[in-house]
């Protein structure tokens, strides 16, 4: 087997990987895993691990499976299990027919659990979990032995027999691996195999009252498919010796575990612990929310599946941990949509305008090309009358210098159209704010050309008054303030952007889009780059979220650096 051309450059782990090849480590073969707990939405960070399982076993002719491992039944729903493949299928994955729950194997990991009693390395033991959090010692000190270390094989058999028939409650006994609770390594100090909990699971209903905790599932669970690379994030990597430990002691098949840097984003939150917390305190509307980091909330946002992977593989696969620019993701996404996204004409603040020398009944059409990055989008055609809006932050009446759009008495250029002169302004009664521009139009400029070849600097984008139809634009920004992912001396909430929705409701966009699907993605001109919301529009009512803004802080930092 051999890496196709098509491949990403060589990382560490493709280096492990294409090194167990040549070797005929596992027999040549490739077979890794994404499993993630079903208890909350995919984010981008996710996005990188199980692109990277997905994407090595694509590259070596291997197997992914994709595996829920889902032992903690008060956490889990079904909701997080069909979002989460919904999300991966989006991002072009597919696991085929290796769609695997760790649920699958609890009578076998049971089997193991009473296995490792009869071995004498695992024992039940009857302190709380406050008692063994005490009990088990600090990074510098070492831990203390159970009272119920030394229970008899019969008597812990006995007990773990007791515990799964329900004899006792939530939090009563646990059991517990016979490890080493000197070891400098806290994760080895006799951890909590099994838990007690009278909770109904998703997919096995009542038929337990005790659960397997993760450590212990999760490198078994590799071990029963076959899998031979457990890729994993860098907050594994201590855990990895009791991955190894338990797959010894049982003496069955042994995957191998390889730790990567997880991802860090800029001003996102990129814990799913997190993400949970601001989904119940109110502060989105749910997992699927715009400004959410989740892949539904980027989805329903506007960004691409393909724009999300070129970022991947730009950021790449290291061994520590950093923190990316959130501007480079925004490139990758403004890159795909400028390639893909048809341009419009939206106008966010609409100003009136009155052409006053064109005529009453007359409507014209232009023709308005629709991305000219690509030459097989076509055309379309756009009403144009005697009453338009532009966006208000076109006018000034004492303009600053450089400022090229609309004021009293200057020529602006109307994209498509034609070129109009600022002749009076109309102000409200009460307020005295402008609410009217009267202008006149030069009928020779069709099209937006100076008929004599006179220099016109400020281009506006528009919408017919008569035809233009109403929309809510969103517009979204971070979810963190200034502060960064990582800072832990603040109040969490104290970090959220209470900036991070505008909602525009009087805005105007050209008639052509009325019939425009959910999730369908448009430059707006001049705006930056919206989709429509895949939720809250409906023919009639339309809704658009902002994608990313046009400005592009990464373009313009890898100009400066000479990229």
């Amino acid at each position: 087997m051999s890496k196709t051309e098509s491949a990403p450059a060589l990382d560490f782990v493709r280096s492990i990987v294409e090194e167990d090849i040549r070797t005929g480590k596992y027999g040549g073969r490739v077979h890794t895993r994404f499993p993630p707990e079903p208890n909350g939405y995919l984010h981008i960070g996710h996005a990188k691990a199980f692109g990277l399982n997905f994407s090595i076993a694509e590259e070596y002719g291997g197997l992914c499976n994709l595996r829920f491992d889902d032992t903690n039944p008060a956490a889990e729903e079904t909701e997080y299990v069909d979002a989460i493949m919904e999300d991966v299928r989006w991002l072009g994955f597919d696991w085929g027919d290796r769609l695997f729950h760790a649920s699958d194997y609890f009578d076998q990991l049971h089997d193991y659990a009473i296995e490792l009693i009869r071995m004498g390395k695992a024992y039940v033991c009857d302190l709380s979990a406050e008692e063994i959090r005490e009990y088990r010692g600090t990074l510098t000190e070492p831990g203390r032995n159970s009272p119920d270390r030394d229970r008899t094989v019969e008597e812990n058999l006995d007990l773990f027999a007791r515990m799964r028939a329900g004899e006792f409650p939530d939090g009563a006994r646990t059991l517990r691996a016979k490890i080493d609770m000197a070891s400098p390594n806290i994760n080895m100090r006799d951890p909590v195999i099994y838990r007690i909990l009278h909770a109904s699971h998703h997919r096995t209903g009542d038929k337990w009252c005790i659960y397997p905790m993760y450590d212990f599932t999760h490198g078994l669970s590799d071990s029963i498919e076959g899998v031979t690379h457990s890729n994993c994030s860098i907050e594994f990597e201590d855990h990895r010796p009791l991955y190894d430990w338990f797959l010894d002691e049982l003496d069955v098949y042994h995957p191998r575990q390889i730790e990567f840097a997880r991802l860090n984003l800029t001003r996102t939150v990129l814990s799913k612990r997190r993400l949970l917390r601001i989904v119940e305190g109110g502060h989105v509307n749910g997992w699927d929310d715009a400004r959410m980091p989740t892949l539904a909330g980027m989805r329903r946002r506007g960004y691409t599946p393909a724009a999300i992977r070129t970022f991947l593989k730009r950021v790449g696969v290291a061994k520590t941990d950093s923190t990316i620019d959130i501007a480079l993701l925004e490139h990758c996404v403004r890159e795909d949509l400028n390639r893909t996204a048809p341009r419009v004409m939206a106008v966010l603040n609409p100003l009136r305008v009155v052409i006053e020398n064109y005529p009453e009944d007359l409507v014209e059409e232009f023709e308005a090309v629709n991305n000219p990055e690509d030459p097989t989008a076509g055309s379309r055609r756009v009403p144009f009358s005697r009453v338009i809006y532009v966006e208000r932050e076109d006018f000034r009446e004492d303009p600053p210098k450089k400022f090229f759009r609309l004021a009293p008495g200057r020529e602006v250029r109307l994209k498509h159209a034609y070129l109009v002169t600022c002749e009076s302004v109309v102000r409200d009664e009460g307020t005295g704010e402008v609410v009217e521009l009267r202008c006149s139009y030069d009928p020779e400029s069709r099209g937006g050309k100076a008929p004599d070849g006179r220099r016109v600097r400020g281009t506006l984008h528009w919408v017919s008054a008569a035809h233009a139809l109403e929309a809510e634009v969103r517009l979204i920004d971070y979810l963190l303030r200034e502060a960064g992912p990582g800072d832990e001396g603040a109040d969490f909430e104290d970090l959220l952007n209470p900036n991070s929705l505008e909602v525009l409701t009087s805005c105007r966009v050209e008639p052509g889009l009325a019939d425009a699907p959910p999730g369908a993605r448009f430059q707006f001109l001049r705006q930056g780059y919206f989709c429509v919301d895949s939720v809250d529009s409906k023919p009639g009512s339309l809704v658009f979220n902002r994608t990313v803004s046009q400005r592009d802080t990464w373009a313009k930092i890898e100009k400066s650096q000479g990229a």
